[in-house]
C-alpha cells in the first residue's frame, strides 16, 4: 500500500540537457567535481538526458554548478531540492505504488513541460497537502513531458494542484492541473498501468 507523503528527505540536483552528447559530458564533469551518489544518468524524449544526483547539501550544490557551466546553452532546465520528499523519490527512481488496499478518493493530474519542472512541481504539492502518490511519468514516451498522479480527499487534492502550479508556472513549464472527483474504480488500474519510468 502506498504510504502518504510528506517527509523530509535526502538533497537532491537534476539537470536536463538538450542534448545527449553535452549530456554525457555534464555527467562525467559533475561525478569529477563533487562527492554525489548518481541516481538517474539517462537519455529521454525528445532527444534529452537527465542526470539525477543526490548528496550532501554542499556536494550536490557544486555539482549543479559545475553541471550549469558545462552544460552552457544546452540547459534545458534544472532543480535542487535540499529535502525531496522521499516518497516522490521513490517514484522517480522506478518505485511501483503497491494497490492493494488503496482506494481513490479524488485524484489529481499534474502535467509539466520539462522533467525537473515536474519533480519541483510534485516536490512542492507533496508538502503542501495529506495525499498519496500514485504513478509518474518523466519524459519517455510523452514527448518529453512529465506527468503525476496522486489521491486524497477532494480539498487536499486541489490545495496541492495549486501549491505545485506555483514552481511550474513560475518557470513557463505548467501544462495542465486536473482534478478527478469520485474517480470510476477501473481508473487506478489506468493510473498503475506499467509504463517506463
Amino acid at each position: 500500500m502506498a504510504q502518504p507523503v510528506g517527509a523530509r528527505g535526502p538533497c537532491v540536483g537534476l539537470l536536463e540537457i538538450a542534448s545527449l552528447a553535452t549530456g554525457t559530458l555534464v555527467t562525467d564533469a559533475v561525478l569529477k567535481q563533487a562527492t554525489v551518489r548518481l541516481l538517474v544518468a539517462e537519455p529521454v524524449t525528445p532527444g534529452k538526458w537527465v542526470l539525477l544526483f543526490g548528496g550532501a547539501v554542499d556536494e550536490v550544490t557544486a555539482g549543479l554548478r559545475r553541471g550549469v557551466e558545462v552544460a552552457g546553452d544546452d540547459l534545458a532546465d534544472r532543480l535542487f531540492l535540499a529535502d525531496v520528499e522521499p516518497s516522490l523519490l521513490a517514484l522517480v527512481l522506478g518505485r511501483r505504488v503497491d494497490p492493494e488496499g488503496l482506494e481513490l478518493d479524488a485524484v489529481g493530474l499534474l502535467e509539466t513541460l520539462s522533467v525537473a519542472s515536474l519533480i519541483r512541481a510534485a516536490d512542492a504539492a507533496s508538502k503542501s497537502a495529506s495525499l498519496t502518490l500514485l504513478a509518474l511519468r518523466l519524459a519517455k514516451g510523452i514527448g518529453g513531458k512529465g506527468l503525476i498522479s496522486f489521491t486524497g480527499e477532494v480539498s487536499d487534492v486541489e490545495a496541492a494542484l495549486d501549491a505545485a502550479g506555483t514552481p511550474a508556472v513560475h518557470g513557463g513549464l505548467l501544462d495542465r492541473r486536473v482534478v478527478i472527483p469520485r474517480p470510476h474504480p477501473g481508473l487506478l488500474d489506468v493510473l498503475l498501468a506499467d509504463h517506463e519510468r
